[in-house]
C-alpha cells in the first residue's frame, strides 16, 4: 500500500490581524471568506480599536463584497468574546505583528506576517485615494490565493 505525503496543515481557523482592523484585516478576512465560506472560520482584529474605513468599503462593495457591517475588533476583546481560537494568525502590520507574537507565546497558533502597504495615507482626489486601496486589495487576494490554493483541494 503507497505511503501517502506528509500533508501541509491546512488551518481551520484564521485571524487576519493590523493595527485598526478598519482597513487591511476586514478586507483580507472578506476575501477568503468569500472563497471559502465553508472550509475555514475567518475573523479579523486590529492592535488597537479604528473606526471602519468608508474607502475600504467602497473597493469591496466594487468586488460584490459587502463588509459594511463590520465593527472594528482589538485582539482582547475577540478573546473576550470568543476566545482566540486560530490555528493560523496573518499580520499585516509591524504592531499587530509584535502583537501577535506576544499573544502565542500562550497560544498553540502559527503567525505569518505580511507587511501590507496602509492606504490610510494616500493622497489625491476621491478616485486616487480608491486606487490605493484598489492596490492593497489587489496584494492581499493575490497572497490569499497563493497561501489558501490547496484548502479547497484538501476540503474538497
Amino acid at each position: 500500500m503507497p505511503v501517502a505525503p506528509p500533508r501541509v496543515r491546512t488551518p481551520q481557523a484564521v485571524l487576519f490581524a493590523c493595527g485598526f482592523n478598519s482597513v487591511r484585516s476586514p478586507m483580507a478576512a472578506s476575501l477568503l471568506q468569500q472563497m471559502f465560506p465553508h472550509a475555514l472560520y475567518v475573523k479579523s482584529a486590529g492592535a488597537k480599536k479604528g473606526e471602519l474605513d468608508p474607502f475600504a468599503v467602497a473597493v469591496m462593495a466594487e468586488l460584490g463584497q459587502d463588509i459594511s457591517g463590520h465593527k472594528p475588533t482589538t485582539f482582547e476583546e475577540l478573546d473576550d468574546w470568543e476566545g482566540l481560537n486560530f490555528d493560523l494568525i496573518i499580520t499585516l502590520s509591524p504592531e499587530a505583528h509584535h502583537k501577535a507574537l506576544e499573544l502565542t507565546r500562550t497560544l498553540a497558533a502559527d503567525v505569518e506576517y505580511w507587511p501590507t502597504h496602509d492606504p490610510t495615507g494616500a493622497e489625491g482626489n476621491r478616485e486616487q485615494k480608491l486606487q490605493a486601496y484598489r492596490e492593497v486589495c489587489d496584494t492581499l487576494l493575490l497572497r490569499i490565493r497563493k497561501r489558501f490554493s490547496k484548502v479547497g483541494a484538501a476540503s474538497g
